[in-house]
């Protein structure tokens, strides 16, 4: 499993790099990096077909735990995944913006 740091993920993200969320939806609603897709950690092994090949995917929870395991297992499928370091309470820390939706995407 690979890890990104916040910066270099802030990076990437603005020059369009596919970004998975995986925490619960409830935690996505309350806020998430823009742009980011929906795809809880517990559903993510059957939502990994939805996953495009191809292109680094950098994957995001709260703090970064999560995303370890959701990365590790993208990687498992042949999908080169990163694991946001700090996750999106880090995001968020440095100032940058959150997207608080009423429905999850």
């Amino acid at each position: 499993m690979r890890e990104i740091d916040l910066d270099s993920f802030a990076a990437a993200h603005a020059a369009g790099g596919y970004v998975i969320d995986v925490r619960e939806p409830e935690e996505y609603v309350d806020g998430h990096v823009p742009g980011a897709r929906l795809m809880p950690l517990s559903r993510l092994g059957a939502l990994a077909a939805d996953v495009p090949g191809g292109q680094p995917v950098y994957v995001i929870c709260a703090s970064g735990n999560r995303s370890k395991a959701g990365a590790g297992l993208l990687a498992q499928r042949g999908i080169e995944a990163y694991s946001v370091a700090g996750g999106t309470g880090g995001w968020a820390r440095t100032g940058r913006p959150l997207v608080a939706d009423v429905h999850e995407r």
